[in-house]
């Protein structure tokens, strides 16, 4: 039984023992409960199979990155010399491991995102929607606006992705794993936290604003068609596109 059904079997079974006011008070105490879960947005994952079907370039390019490789790092004897450093086994398999699958896949815990008892090999690694959110709602939005844009040149408020989930943001996104340590200066460290940290190796500072011109790190940029106008769009926005190369689409 659902339990919008659970509350309102309960609140009938008293509707005759007791005044059309009290009833009604009941029901509204009811309805505010369970409204929450009416109202929410399901911002699930789709795996990166989804996305690479338009987003054919920045797919290849994402495919050379650090960030596609990431789960094969926590295989034992990878990155042996930066495990030791980090007081982890080098001959050790983590790659089932709660405390560090988390940053080396997508959506790990959330609703569509990888599973260790059942992995997708299409959320395997920091893919498309760890940056950009859960993209089952505002990838189909992608596509109607594409196809109206193509048919009709109308475009899109981009504001209309947010509300399906996607981010413009993505400084948080990064610092979920980059920052994520004990005695990080990123408010939101918590618990499992990565031992990979500057104290260990200076080359875990994290700089958002240098790491996300990191082609090594990051896919290439392509000239978007222009089919999503207006706010929000991050900051280096337009330097990206100012240098993208002439290929790919929104």
């Amino acid at each position: 039984m659902s339990d919008f059904r659970y509350y309102l079997s309960i609140v009938m079974s008293f509707t005759g023992k007791m005044g059309t006011t009290v009833f009604t008070v009941l029901l509204s105490v009811v309805f505010l409960a369970i409204s929450p879960a009416i109202v929410a947005e399901d911002f699930s994952y789709d795996g990166r199979k989804k996305c690479s079907g338009c987003h054919k370039s920045q797919y290849k390019s994402w495919r050379q990155t650090g960030h596609a490789k990431a789960l094969e790092s926590l295989e034992a004897g990878a990155k042996a010399e930066a495990k030791e450093k980090a007081g982890l086994d080098p001959d050790q398999d983590y790659t089932a491991d709660e405390k560090c699958v988390a940053c080396h896949v997508t959506g790990y815990g959330q609703e569509g995102g990888y599973e260790i008892a059942d992995p997708s090999k299409f959320l395997v690694g920091v893919g498309c929607e760890s940056c950009h959110g859960p993209g089952k709602k505002y990838r189909r939005l992608h596509r109607k606006a594409a196809d109206k844009y193509k048919k009709k040149g109308e475009t899109m408020p981009r504001q209309a992705l947010v509300d399906k989930g996607e981010e413009f943001e993505f400084i948080d996104r990064c610092n979920a794993c980059h920052l994520n340590y004990q005695g990080s200066s990123w408010a939101g460290a918590k618990e499992p936290y990565t031992p990979f940290t500057p104290e260990v190796d200076a080359k875990y500072t994290f700089d958002f604003d240098k790491y996300v011109r990191n082609e090594k790190a990051m896919h290439q940029h392509f000239k978007l068609e222009g089919v999503f106008t207006g706010p929000p769009l991050p900051p280096f926005h337009q330097e990206f596109q100012d240098a993208a190369k002439p290929l790919g689409g929104e």
